[in-house]
């Protein structure tokens, strides 16, 4: 293998281990879910999904699966308060 491209290589493992270096700013996710597929967006720091979960509550758990696998990457959602919590 040529040297450069195992340069390069090496390179991007570190990468992958340094998460902070890297900030997802736009994203658009095709979410299998058990019920049915969902659209999930991530747009100038904003979460979007069209399950009807989201529509009520602005957070789902196709966002949330998201900003777990992306943490660090993306903003973080705030959760809504919970009535009596």
């Amino acid at each position: 293998m040529h040297s450069s491209l195992i340069g390069k290589i090496e390179k991007a493992k570190v990468y992958a281990q340094e998460r902070h270096r890297m900030h997802v700013e736009n994203l658009q996710v095709a979410f299998h879910g058990e019920n049915s597929d969902h659209l999930v967006e991530l747009v100038d720091g904003k979460w979007h999904c069209n399950c009807d979960f989201f529509a009520q509550w602005s957070v789902c758990s196709h966002t949330m699966a998201l900003e777990r696998i992306l943490e660090g990457m993306v903003p973080r959602q705030e959760l809504p308060a919970l009535a009596g919590a």
